[in-house]
């Protein structure tokens, strides 16, 4: 029996790839974005938010294990805000793992998708709304 050869690129190859797919917005843009309609979606796990704070403007939190099953429109999970023409900003801790979950969203049909670079922490340390954590 041979062993099945697979494409062994690393993580970083695989994010840059995923980035090459993404409009990404600082976190300046995603703030302005919100008042035209866009979605900010927070997919940092809740102990997360809870340790480093959370966004303090209208935000959809969405755990990145169920982010596509939530927002794919044709999916029976999805929420109500999820349609195929939305404007969806993905937000983490520091812009990495949404940036693959921003991907991953326009593969399931929402090419509106795209994440904030550098996530929580930059909007933080940009100055823009936080509500600290404990």
């Amino acid at each position: 029996m041979t062993a099945e050869v697979h494409d062994t690129r690393g993580i970083d190859a695989v994010l840059e790839d995923s980035r090459t797919e993404l409009d990404r917005v600082t976190v300046r843009e995603a703030y302005n974005q919100l008042t035209d309609g866009a979605l900010l979606i927070d997919i940092r796990p809740v102990a997360q938010r809870q340790e480093e704070g959370e966004v303090d403007v209208p935000v959809l939190y969405i755990e990145r294990n169920v982010l596509e099953w939530r927002l794919d429109p044709w999916s029976e999970a999805r929420i109500p805000e999820a349609s195929q023409d939305a404007r969806i900003l993905v937000l983490c801790q520091e812009g990495y793992a949404s940036s693959l979950a921003a991907e991953s969203l326009q593969r399931v049909g929402l090419p509106g998708a795209t994440d904030v670079i550098g996530g929580f922490r930059a909007w933080r340390e940009a100055g823009l709304p936080v509500a600290e954590g404990r």
